[in-house]
């Protein structure tokens, strides 16, 4: 086994004992708070803007995420949040604007470069995008035997790890169709950790799944982040998901952004989009009134 896999199997610490950890950190229903220290950006997007045809789905937008930082991205549907993850990993190409991705400008790689940077930075789609016709281990196998370079036994070693992290050890030789919304999740979420990504985005993450396994998956970000060290974006509508995780905030409305800052700015801003926003979210938030540390940059 190399160095390198053998030291990432062991920062995957056994997630009992993370729970325990976790429930020791944490107050049910509580954010876990990390201090937002300034850094080299690890991701950055700089005045970046696309349109489809003549709509124009992000306007000149900018934002950054430290090495190990939560960014939740909000607002409405359709209005570009999931489109900003797919110009992160080159699926979609801006018609203005920088984005880089570790100091390495992505907008101008070809697609051999963007291979590279989608090991290092993968995604969890909304719908999982499992295989239907593999088991649940042979899909978080998958991509392990593709890139190849590690023997079967250690693959399946890190397929029960993976599992074994994401609470779902008894799934590995179920079908996709067998599964629930939220299984598949965390099922993606353990394909894109075997990768030994730097980061992971993920695409509305708690929709259409119960009020649990959001808290699981929360959970589960934020265990990776403690362990890890990951740098997360996600993409969620979910304000108590959000003020759960979140380091930053990014708020987009009408493809602009309209908030960038700590999750406890967000709650003090006064803009009219966002202040709407949060009075129409469901449910009522401990702390919201708690005043900002700093000023925001808009």
């Amino acid at each position: 086994m190399s160095e390198e896999l053998s030291d990432f199997l062991d920062e995957v610490e056994d997630p009992s004992l993370a729970q325990s950890q976790a429930a020791s950190d944490v107050l049910p229903g509580d954010r876990q708070e990390y201090p937002v220290q300034p850094a080299e950006p690890f991701i950055e997007f700089d005045k970046v803007s696309i349109a489809f045809g003549d709509r124009k789905v992000l306007d000149q937008v900018s934002f950054h995420v430290g090495r190990g930082q939560t960014l939740c991205i909000l607002g409405r549907s359709g209005v570009g949040k999931s489109v900003s993850l797919r110009i992160l990993l080159g699926f979609l190409k801006a018609d203005s604007g920088s984005v880089r991705v570790q100091g390495q400008e992505i907008t101008t790689m070809d697609e051999r470069a963007l291979q590279q940077i989608r090991k290092d930075v993968t995604m969890v789609f909304q719908n999982g995008a499992l295989f239907d016709s593999l088991t649940v281990g042979e899909n978080i196998a998958f991509p392990l035997r593709e890139q190849g370079g590690l023997a079967e036994d250690q693959i399946q070693q890190l397929v029960t790890r993976m599992l074994d992290l994401v609470e779902a050890s008894e799934t590995v030789n179920m079908l996709p169709s067998s599964l629930s919304t939220g299984q598949k999740r965390c099922i993606a979420i353990a394909r894109a950790l075997a990768s030994q990504p730097t980061a992971i985005l993920y695409d509305e993450p708690t929709t259409m799944v119960d009020p649990i396994m959001a808290r699981l998956i929360g959970d589960l970000i934020q265990r990776l982040k403690r362990q890890l060290g990951l740098t997360s974006i996600v993409v969620t509508h979910d304000m108590r998901f959000a003020h759960r995780l979140a380091d930053l905030v990014l708020f987009l409305e009408g493809g602009t952004v309209r908030f960038f800052g700590t999750i406890d700015q967000f709650y003090a801003c006064d803009d009219p989009h966002v202040t709407q926003f949060l009075h129409m979210d469901a449910f009522i938030l401990p702390n919201m009134n708690k005043q900002p540390s700093a000023a925001v940059s808009k």
